[in-house]
This record gives structure tokens, C-alpha cells and sequence, in this order.
């Protein structure tokens, strides 16, 4: 096996690079979308209810994304309930350009579920306007903008500069550092407000999915986004209570 240039990514026997997967924390995530070029003035945080208003009260306004994290049984019922999911193979999306509500990238990197998640989140809506000028994500998004689906891919996909940030920020969290080659059960999947002013769902291994309308007034963590979007999930957890969600919002002052 070729050895890779970049400390903890790995190749396997058919050739496909994997990472090791970020921990789902928003610490982690921050840290990587910082050291990508944005800007601290958005981070990520836990949303402990979708109903409370109290716990709800505790992500600060208004809220740019949110990543849900889908233990795959879940994902998959939800797919197959709404979607008319077949399989990694059926994708057809293959849009490009500055006229395209959103910007999607189909995931080519193993375990790389949460770096895909975290690059729809801030390439897209209103994190864009927080992408920092000629940064690393900054000069990536632009180079994409213009490709098909297997190209765009393959810009994410060959990028060092990409791996040697995902990989410093893979080692900050709290859990303990998987083997790139341990395969990872859960999806995360981006929910943004694209161009058009609709709630998009983005995750590298479907097509881009548009969820409805929302108002100009309407955020993330809106009651209307909530129910075109991650309530789908909860909803067909089947009990399954190993989900988790993440905003990425305007930071507290305090936080910055």
C-alpha cells in the first residue's frame, strides 16, 4: 500500500482515499471551518431540543446551517420514505454555475462525511458571506463553482491543503482517534437556504434536495425549516436516539 503524504489518511485496496472522521463536537468543527478561512465571527453549537424554547434559547441568532448526524438506519428510511433513494449510483445531479441555488459536492473521500457536511455548510446561504477572501475554502469554492459533479469532486479530492486542515482538527476532540479504516455509521447531513430562498438538504451521497419555501425572515432553527427538514428524521427514528444536531450561527459576543 502507497503511503499518502498526510499523517492519518489512508488508502485502501482499491485505491480510495479515507480520513479519519471528525468527532461530532462543535469545538472540532469550528476549528476546522477557521482553519479552512472563515471567519470567527460564525462557530458551531449543540442544539439540544428541536421543541424546548428554553434549550432552544441557547443557540445564538440567526442560525446560517444546521448539520444533522443520522445514525444510517435512520438516513435511510428517511431516503427511501421521501426521496426515492436507489443508491450512490443513481445520482444525477450534475448542475453547475453561479445560477444554481446551491453548491453540492458528491463525497469521494471515505469517512469524510463531517469535512462534506461542514463545506456545504459554510459554501452555501448565508455562511458564504463569512468565507474569508482568498482563503483555502475561499479558493476552493471558486474553483468548483464552474464544474460538473465529477470534477468539482475531484477538487475537494486532491486538494493537500484540505487534507493537512481536516486532519489538524481531527485530532482536537475529546473521543478517541479512530483508524481511518474503521468504517463510520452515521451521515451528516447540511440543511441551508439556497439562492432561491428554499431550504436545501445537501449530503454527498444523494442529489441535492430542495425541502420548500422559506420566508426571508426564517432561519435555520425556524419553526418552518425544522419541520420541511430534520423533523422528517426525528420522525422516523423509530426510537433510535443517537442523532444529534449542530447550528452554525452568528457567534455570542463572549464566544468570539
Amino acid at each position: 500500500m502507497a503511503t499518502p503524504a498526510t499523517r492519518g489518511v489512508f488508502i485502501n485496496p482499491e485505491g480510495k482515499k479515507i480520513f479519519v472522521p471528525l468527532e461530532n463536537n462543535p469545538e472540532v468543527f469550528t476549528d476546522l471551518i477557521k482553519r479552512l478561512g472563515v471567519s470567527s465571527d460564525i462557530g458551531f453549537y449543540d442544539v439540544y431540543s428541536i421543541d424546548d424554547p428554553g434549550l432552544l434559547s441557547m443557540v445564538p441568532r440567526p442560525v446560517h446551517a444546521l448539520i444533522f448526524i443520522s445514525p444510517s438506519n435512520v438516513y435511510y428510511n428517511v431516503r427511501k420514505a421521501h426521496d426515492g433513494y436507489e443508491g450512490q449510483a443513481k445520482i444525477t445531479y450534475d448542475a453547475s454555475g453561479e445560477d444554481q441555488p446551491v453548491m453540492w459536492f458528491r463525497q469521494t473521500i471515505g469517512n469524510a462525511c463531517g469535512l462534506y457536511s461542514l463545506i456545504h455548510a459554510v459554501g452555501n446561504g448565508s455562511s458564504r458571506d463569512f468565507v474569508i477572501e482568498d482563503s483555502l475554502i475561499d479558493k476552493l469554492l471558486k474553483e468548483a463553482i464552474p464544474l460538473k459533479r465529477a470534477e468539482r469532486a475531484d477538487v475537494l479530492y486532491n486538494s493537500k491543503e484540505l487534507e493537512a486542515a481536516h486532519m489538524a482538527s481531527a485530532v482536537h476532540g475529546d473521543s478517541r482517534i479512530p483508524s481511518a479504516a474503521e468504517p463510520v455509521g452515521y451521515h451528516f447531513i447540511t440543511f441551508t437556504k439556497g439562492k432561491d430562498g428554499h431550504l436545501w438538504e445537501l449530503e454527498g451521497g444523494w442529489n441535492p434536495i430542495d425541502r420548500g419555501e422559506l420566508k426571508e425572515s426564517e432561519d435555520m432553527l425556524s419553526e418552518r425549516a425544522i419541520e420541511l427538514g430534520v423533523r422528517k428524521y426525528v420522525d422516523l427514528a423509530e426510537g433510535n436516539l443517537e442523532f444529534s444536531i449542530v447550528a452554525l450561527a452568528t457567534r455570542f459576543e463572549g464566544d468570539k
